[in-house]
C-alpha cells in the first residue's frame, strides 16, 4: 500500500506510482498550457480529472471543455494539449497506465515502467 497527500504545487508533479500504473498532478495559472500540437505518450494512457477551475484539452485537433468534475481519457499515441482557459489555477490528477515518467518528472521511452 503507498499513500500520498497531494499539495498541489504549481507546475507538473509525479507524485505516486509502480510498475503498471502512475499518479501526477498538475497546476496551471491562467493562460498557461501543458503539452502542446505534438505532444504524446506511446506507451501510456492518460486519465486527466479535473479537481478545480477550467480549461479546455485539445486532443488530435479537437477542443473539449473542462470544469471541476470532468474526467477525459487520452489515449496513448492521441496528440494533446491542456491550457487553462478560466480566471484561477486549473488543478488536474493525472493517472497514467502504463507509468509516463520517471520519478524526476521526464517522460520514460515506450514500454518502460517507473
Amino acid at each position: 500500500m503507498k499513500l500520498k497527500n497531494l499539495q498541489f504545487k504549481n507546475g507538473f508533479h509525479v507524485v505516486l506510482g509502480n510498475s503498471a500504473s502512475q499518479a501526477a498532478e498538475m497546476v496551471l495559472s491562467p493562460g498557461d498550457a501543458e503539452g502542446g500540437p505534438e505532444n504524446a505518450h506511446a506507451g501510456a494512457d492518460q486519465w486527466l480529472y479535473v479537481v478545480s477551475g477550467t480549461g479546455t484539452a485539445t486532443v488530435n485537433g479537437k477542443q473539449h471543455p473542462l470544469a471541476e468534475g470532468s474526467l477525459i481519457l487520452i489515449e496513448r499515441g492521441d496528440k494533446h494539449e491542456i491550457r487553462n482557459t478560466g480566471e484561477e489555477a486549473l488543478r488536474t490528477l493525472n493517472f497514467y497506465v502504463p507509468p509516463a515518467y520517471s520519478s524526476a518528472g521526464e517522460e520514460l521511452p515506450r514500454g518502460q515502467g517507473g
